[in-house]
């Protein structure tokens, strides 16, 4: 009974974690305007947060419908000039797939420090996701390696910062573990 319990759940929350990923990239909700026209993307957090609530396999399973998605999009409703290459499952999927489970190794490494934890895990699994795909760039020559450095600094680091702060904010509260001198989402 209790394992079951324990299946059920596990696949609620991955489910959640899906569908959550596909509102943000629907509504473009999970892209925050940014300098330049650029775009800062947490689509990437409920991948995180079910590989850190859930288990790797979780977290794989929602990268996987984050880069699917993001395929689709970029195939049916292109909204630039580099959406095509993210038709390329390579760059759109591949990278996406190791997102929750390096949050979770992350996780499972620090976890004595549960808040630090969370910190560090949203912060390693967004540049998990930005380091990949900026690679996966460079691989298939889309880009000179010149230019991903700066696209790393100028979105990368803005992104980890956000995903850093949505992360241990919404599984601390999920938790209900203490950040600052209150419990779980009440965090003044």
């Amino acid at each position: 009974m209790m394992k079951e319990r324990q299946t059920t759940r596990s696949i609620v929350i991955t489910g959640l974690m899906a569908a959550i990923a596909v509102v943000l990239g629907w509504t473009h909700w999970g892209f925050i305007p940014w300098f330049g026209g650029a775009a800062l993307t947490i689509m990437h957090v409920p991948a995180i947060i079910a590989g850190i609530i859930v288990s790797p396999l979780s977290g794989a399973a929602v990268g996987l419908v984050f880069g699917l998605f993001s395929m689709l999009q970029a195939a049916l409703a292109p909204t630039g000039p580099a959406d095509v290459w993210f038709t390329n499952p390579l760059l759109a999927v591949l990278p996406r797939l190791f997102i929750g489970p390096v949050a979770w190794l992350v996780y499972q490494a620090l976890k004595r420090w549960p808040a630090a934890a969370l910190a560090i895990s949203g912060a390693i699994g967004s540049l998990t996701n930005t380091g990949l795909v900026l690679g996966m760039i460079g691989m298939l020559g889309l880009l000179p390696w010149a230019a991903l450095g700066g696209i790393a600094i100028a979105n990368g680091l803005p992104e980890m910062v956000v995903s850093t702060i949505i992360t241990a904010t919404v599984v601390a509260a999920y938790w209900r573990l203490p950040l600052g001198k209150r419990k779980g989402s009440n965090l003044e």
